[in-house]
């Protein structure tokens, strides 16, 4: 599943992005849920996953770009796509990380070009993110809320900060090679997040959220020494 939020006051305009969206996505074989919102107010009352925003840079009451400025502050990791009539106004994009822009009103040909290039870039979201198919539903799932993932009957578990569990089929060297260097094999059935480790004794990881993760015998030494290599690269 991915969610999607539009933000805009002109109740057609954000009718006609949701259409395009939903369009887009059921091409691509992907459910996509779409939320959308008449102000800036209103959408920063919403505490449930956005993974991609259309947001409308001139509003009544807080604008645009101050709306993302606040999202961002809050640590909102989503693609944000900004709707303007203004070019001019997409200059100050940069400061909020947003992924591109769409000119009222919006063409169907740049809007599907410039979803093609967001598609990509949730498939290969990189080290911060980890794209989730399972079936027909994707997801986006910062690397930072993963505590650790856990490996049973070629089945991935991802145990995620919140306490939320969620799980897909993968061979655990796939998954692997999409997680960066703060994620550590320490067993054939478990890669735990560095970032979470509480300590280590006896072959035990014990992380923060108070799971007990086994250390294999063959992994022990290597783990010692990522541990060391992990607080110099990711705590200075």
């Amino acid at each position: 599943m991915v969610y999607i939020a539009i933000c805009d006051d002109e109740k057609y305009m954000s009718d006609q992005i949701r259409r395009m969206a939903s369009d887009f996505f059921r091409g691509k074989n992907v459910e996509a849920a779409v939320t959308q919102f008449t102000c800036g107010e209103e959408l920063l009352q919403y505490d449930k996953t956005i993974d991609i925003l259309f947001l409308d840079i001139q509003m009544k009451g807080l604008n645009g770009m101050d709306t993302a400025r606040k999202l961002r502050e809050r640590k909102f990791k989503g693609f944000l796509i900004f709707i303007t009539v203004l070019k001019e106004m997409v200059f100050q994009s940069f400061e909020v990380q947003a992924f591109d822009y769409l000119v009222k009103p919006v063409e169907q040909r740049p809007f599907d070009k410039m979803m093609e290039r967001l598609f990509i870039s949730m498939q290969n979201a990189g080290e911060a993110n980890l794209l989730v198919q399972k079936g027909y539903e994707s997801r986006i799932i910062s690397l930072e809320d993963i505590v650790y993932c856990e490996i049973i009957d070629r089945k991935v578990y991802l145990h995620l900060s919140s306490g939320e569990i969620v799980d897909f089929y993968d061979r655990i060297e796939n998954l692997e090679n999409k997680l960066d260097n703060r994620f550590f094999r320490c067993h054939r059935s478990f890669l735990i997040n560095m970032q979470y480790l509480k300590s280590y004794k006896n072959q035990t990881a014990y992380m923060e959220d108070n799971s007990t993760i086994p250390v294999s015998r063959l992994r022990s030494k290597e783990f010692s020494g990522v541990i060391l290599q992990y607080m110099k690269e990711w705590r200075r």
